[in-house]
């Protein structure tokens, strides 16, 4: 709590100095009648109070209520869980606003006034926070609300519920372990049992109130306290209950993963309840003005008769397509259409809407920018502009830059899948293909993911506690749940394979087993399913390249490829926009081909020594290692020559003429010798040699501390040799390429890795210089080529200047940047990063995206330093951190010209760049 204490006491005093010009803070906003708020008070009344005062304010039916602010949020926690002195007096004044309008009073025993109280943070969480509905309900309300709806199963089965609700989230009874049933739960269904019945909604009025005395007895034996009957009482144990849950295990998961700070806080909504659940005239629903998981423009979603708006998120029933409200409510329906309508011209992007009917009336509840997959963002934001409500700047601004990856995943494989026996079909909540080991659990799933295989989550439903697991698998499976079920709403948003609502599913976690029919699946047994058709498979199903892929390779024409088609427009509008040239990191000649066809403008990085591990390549780059002098090093070295000369021959072609970065050998010789003595005795009969010369060589190459040691130029100083090889060959490949029938006019960039000192650069350019001369001489033909380096160490982003002097480019190595920056391991930093984040020291791992603070100030000096000396040096990055997207718009803001990727991630980086360019 302490260190979470001093990144909100900042957020406090920001939101304080942005409203000194008001008397007194104001805690609480009122929407309904009385509306305070609006949509631009997101960051003080979170998405959801910002979104309820924007739907009063343009004439939807909301239910009147308040918002209590985030800045509470941060006040209750940097006070010892304490509110501050006005928020009581506020609350009341607004409890008494929702009175006087609806005529009903919190707590009386006539006409009293139920609540609901749910959180609301900055950005959707959904299920990561706590809710309480019904309240106000006690042994006497209850009766009145039985007497004024004239339906005391409904009245009873709200206080069953507020009671449920109240006891879980406020007075903490839940499961004590995983292998313990929630006891509300395995009391309901007990009681299900005696009296015979399948759903909650089937039990009488007496069923009921024995439920509730159970319920009461729960509670007691649990906490040692009554639950309370005062309602004040009871709301301000909800409103504590929702702030304290903003630091709940899934909470602080959920905000790890989307890079949410926990000093936003979040706000609570007090709404006046609306019933769905109050017969066959009322129901509740969740709704989206487009479907999420593909993006088509039709209205998507569904809704459950006489329920609470709980049962439909939660899918313990299956709820009802949409397009069938039009049969039961055709007045509700038809409202609905109208409202959906409204909220797209208003809001300008797919809307995510709650609402319920009672009693033949449509209340809307909530609306938000729905979460969509990323095939469903990238055509929203297309036919948007289509449509006309938004521009192309706007659209690009409304993809997050990772869903266009989502166009590039793989599908099942058509002949493949055409073999495989369908064993069921579900609700596709999550376009794509995922084949994987069935797992029950998250621990189960974590596991897997963790030793390289790939999981399946496969649950009756999925809750918050399930994040985990649905973070490690590749794909979601539930047999239970609609498309606005916890499952589907949580795997859109991550992009996740999921079929959901596969209702012929049958999961016994006891057992240990998964059945469909005769069909008996055991968990670690190999599943597939289909987010895109819902279709569900056993075994490992074969999978195929995107249709993306597919018109890119040529082995499908555009015009029958929606989805590339959708791809190609944003594509077209990214570059239209980024300022940054976006590059790939690329070895060989299929991989630069590869990230050609994805847009790649060069190769801003190609590792050489990742070509010395191929065939004879390992045994001739050993030979030279263990050479005792410069003439059998250069011996070796001429075996090498020509393996490297036509890879680089292979690479300049594929890149028809585009820039090729090449960094000279860079990792330190001990990575290129055998370490166990089987391998050494193999390579010591290769070269005919004792196994006691192997095994000293690798003990005299041993370094402490090796990412800190003999690599990088140091290389190619202490043995000039290697330099002049490696440049050779790369000059020779240039040379042969302007010889071609149609010459290739490459200007090959070669680069110095590690450089610290400006004479270290000097050295080896001194090499380089003179081996492209006796190239040109002996070739007879004359290129332009760079020579530059890259800045991985502090040392060479302070004194940028002075190795500018001498550099033609500067790329920057982010990854060992990041290390050296920060003294920190890639390798060993995974045993700590976890609780950095989770105390918000760290909120991101900087080595996928950049600490801009702290490693993103080298870049900054480095880049200013280098141009100060040289106005023309070109300033690239290649370390991981380019195909990030946080990253890119840093760079974008240092002014770099271009980043470098690895070529899945060049699409990424186009439209990131854009977006950076736009903000």
């Amino acid at each position: 709590m302490p260190a979470k204490k001093a990144t909100k006491k900042k957020a406090v005093k920001r939101g304080a100095k942005k409203r000194t010009a008001a008397t007194a803070v104001k805690y609480i906003y009122d929407f309904g009648d009385k509306t305070d708020g609006n949509s631009k008070l997101r960051e003080l009344l979170g998405g959801k109070g910002a979104n309820l005062a924007e739907m009063a304010r343009i004439g939807l039916p909301v239910p009147p209520g308040f918002t209590i602010t985030t800045e509470v949020c941060t006040y209750f926690y940097d006070n010892g869980l304490k509110y501050p002195t006005t928020l009581e007096k506020e609350l009341k004044a607004s409890v008494a606003v929702i009175e006087k309008q609806l005529g009903k009073k919190l707590g009386a025993e006539k006409n009293p006034l139920l609540l609901s109280v749910r959180s609301g943070a900055r950005e959707s969480m959904p299920g990561m926070m706590d809710t309480i509905l019904n309240l106000g309900l006690n042994d006497k309300t209850v009766k009145a609300l039985a007497e004024e709806s004239g339906n005391e199963a409904f009245a009873y089965d709200c206080y069953r519920r507020f009671i449920q609700m109240y006891g879980d989230v406020v007075m903490g009874v839940q499961a004590v372990n995983e292998n313990d049933h929630c006891p509300f739960e395995a009391a309901l269904e007990k009681l299900r049992e005696e009296v015979g019945v399948k759903f909650d909604n089937q039990l009488t009025a007496e069923n009921l109130k024995e439920l509730i005395k159970r319920y009461k007895e729960i509670i007691k034996k649990r906490t040692k306290s009554a639950f309370p009957q005062d309602a004040y009482e009871q709301l301000w144990g909800s409103v504590g209950a929702v702030f304290k849950s903003w630091q709940n295990e899934r909470a602080i998961l959920y905000r790890q993963k989307y890079g949410i700070p926990a000093a936003w806080g979040t706000a609570v909504n007090v709404q006046a309840m609306v019933f769905g659940n109050m017969g066959e005239d009322c129901a509740t629903g969740v709704a989206f003005t487009r479907d999420p998981a593909n993006g088509e423009k039709v209205f998507y979603g569904e809704y459950l008769i006489n329920a609470q708006g709980e049962d439909v998120v939660a899918g313990i029933r299956t709820p009802n397509p949409i397009a069938k409200l039009k049969e039961e409510m055709p007045n509700a329906h038809a409202d609905l259409e109208a409202v959906r309508k409204k909220l797209e011209k208003h809001f300008k992007d797919m809307q995510d809407f709650e609402f319920t009917v009672q009693n033949n009336k449509l209340y809307m509840l909530q609306t938000r920018n729905g979460k969509r997959t990323g095939l469903a963002a990238v055509r929203i934001a297309v036919e948007l502009v289509k449509e006309k409500l938004i521009n192309q700047k706007t659209a690009l601004l409304k993809i997050p830059a990772d869903s266009i990856s989502s166009l590039l995943v793989a599908v099942f494989d058509p002949a493949a899948e055409k073999k495989a026996k369908v064993l069921s079909t579900g609700l596709p909540a999550g376009p794509g293909a995922a084949a994987g080991k069935i797992c029950f659990t998250a621990e189960k799933a974590e596991q897997v993911a963790a030793s390289g295989g790939h999981a399946v989550l496969c649950r009756v439903e999925t809750t918050p506690e399930d994040l985990r697991g649905m973070i490690a698998a590749d794909g979601i499976l539930t047999s239970r749940g609609g498309v606005s079920s916890h499952a589907a709403l949580v795997a859109r948003q991550m992009n996740k394979v999921c079929v959901c609502g596969a209702s012929e599913v049958v999961i016994d976690y006891g057992a240990g087993t998964l059945t469909i029919g005769d069909t008996v699946l055991n968990e670690g047994d190999d599943i597939s399913i289909n987010g895109t058709s819902g279709d569900i498979y056993a075994g490992s199903v074969t999978t195929a390249p995107s249709e993306v892929n597919q018109v890119l390779s040529g082995k499908m024409k555009a015009k029958d490829s929606y989805t590339f088609q959708l791809f190609d427009q944003v594509m077209t509008w990214a570059d239209k926009y980024r300022k940054l040239g976006v590059r790939t990191n690329a070895d060989s000649p299929e991989q630069a081909a590869n990230a050609v066809s994805f847009g790649a403008e060069g190769i801003g990085l190609c590792r050489t020594e990742h070509m010395f591990f191929e065939g004879d390549r390992i045994t001739f780059m050993r030979q030279m290692i263990l050479a005792s002098d410069e003439k059998e090093r250069r011996t070796a070295l001429k075996k090498l020559l020509p393996f490297q000369r036509k890879d680089f021959t292979g690479l300049f072609k594929a890149m028809g003429g585009l820039p090729v970065t090449v960094r000279l050998l860079d990792p330190p010789l001990h990575e290129f010798l055998p370490h166990d003595e089987s391998s050494k005795r193999e390579l010591a009969n290769s070269l005919g040699v004792d196994v006691d010369v192997i095994s000293n060589r690798v003990h005299a190459l041993h370094e402490a501390n090796p990412m800190l040691g003999h690599r990088g130029c140091r290389l190619g100083i202490s043995y000039p040799e290697i330099t002049e090889m490696q440049a050779r060959a790369i000059f020779e490949a240039a040379a042969a390429c302007y010889k071609l029938k149609k010459p290739i006019k490459v200007v090959p960039e070669v680069m110095v890795p590690l450089v610290g000192f400006a004479d270290e650069l000097k050295n080896q350019v001194a090499v380089i210089h003179r081996v492209a001369a006796e190239v040109m001489e002996k070739k007879k033909v004359k290129f332009e080529y760079l020579v530059g380096t890259m800045i991985e160490v502090p040392r060479g982003a302070l004194t940028a200047d002075e190795i500018a002097e001498t550099a033609q480019f500067f790329s920057f190595g982010t990854n060992d940047l990041t290390q050296t920056g920060l003294g920190m391991s890639r390798d060993d930093a995974g045993s700590f990063l976890g609780k950095y984040k989770e105390l918000d020291i760290m909120p991101q791992n900087p080595f996928a995206s950049i600490d801009a603070a702290g490693v993103g100030q080298l870049v900054e000096i480095g880049a200013a330093k280098g141009r100060k000396t040289n106005k023309g040096i070109k300033l690239g990055i290649c370390g991981e951190h380019g195909g990030d997207p946080a990253s890119i718009n840093f760079f974008h803001q240092v002014g770099l010209n271009y980043v470098s990727c690895s070529p899945p991630r060049v699409p990424v980086a186009r439209l990131a760049a854009a977006q950076a360019a736009l903000k």
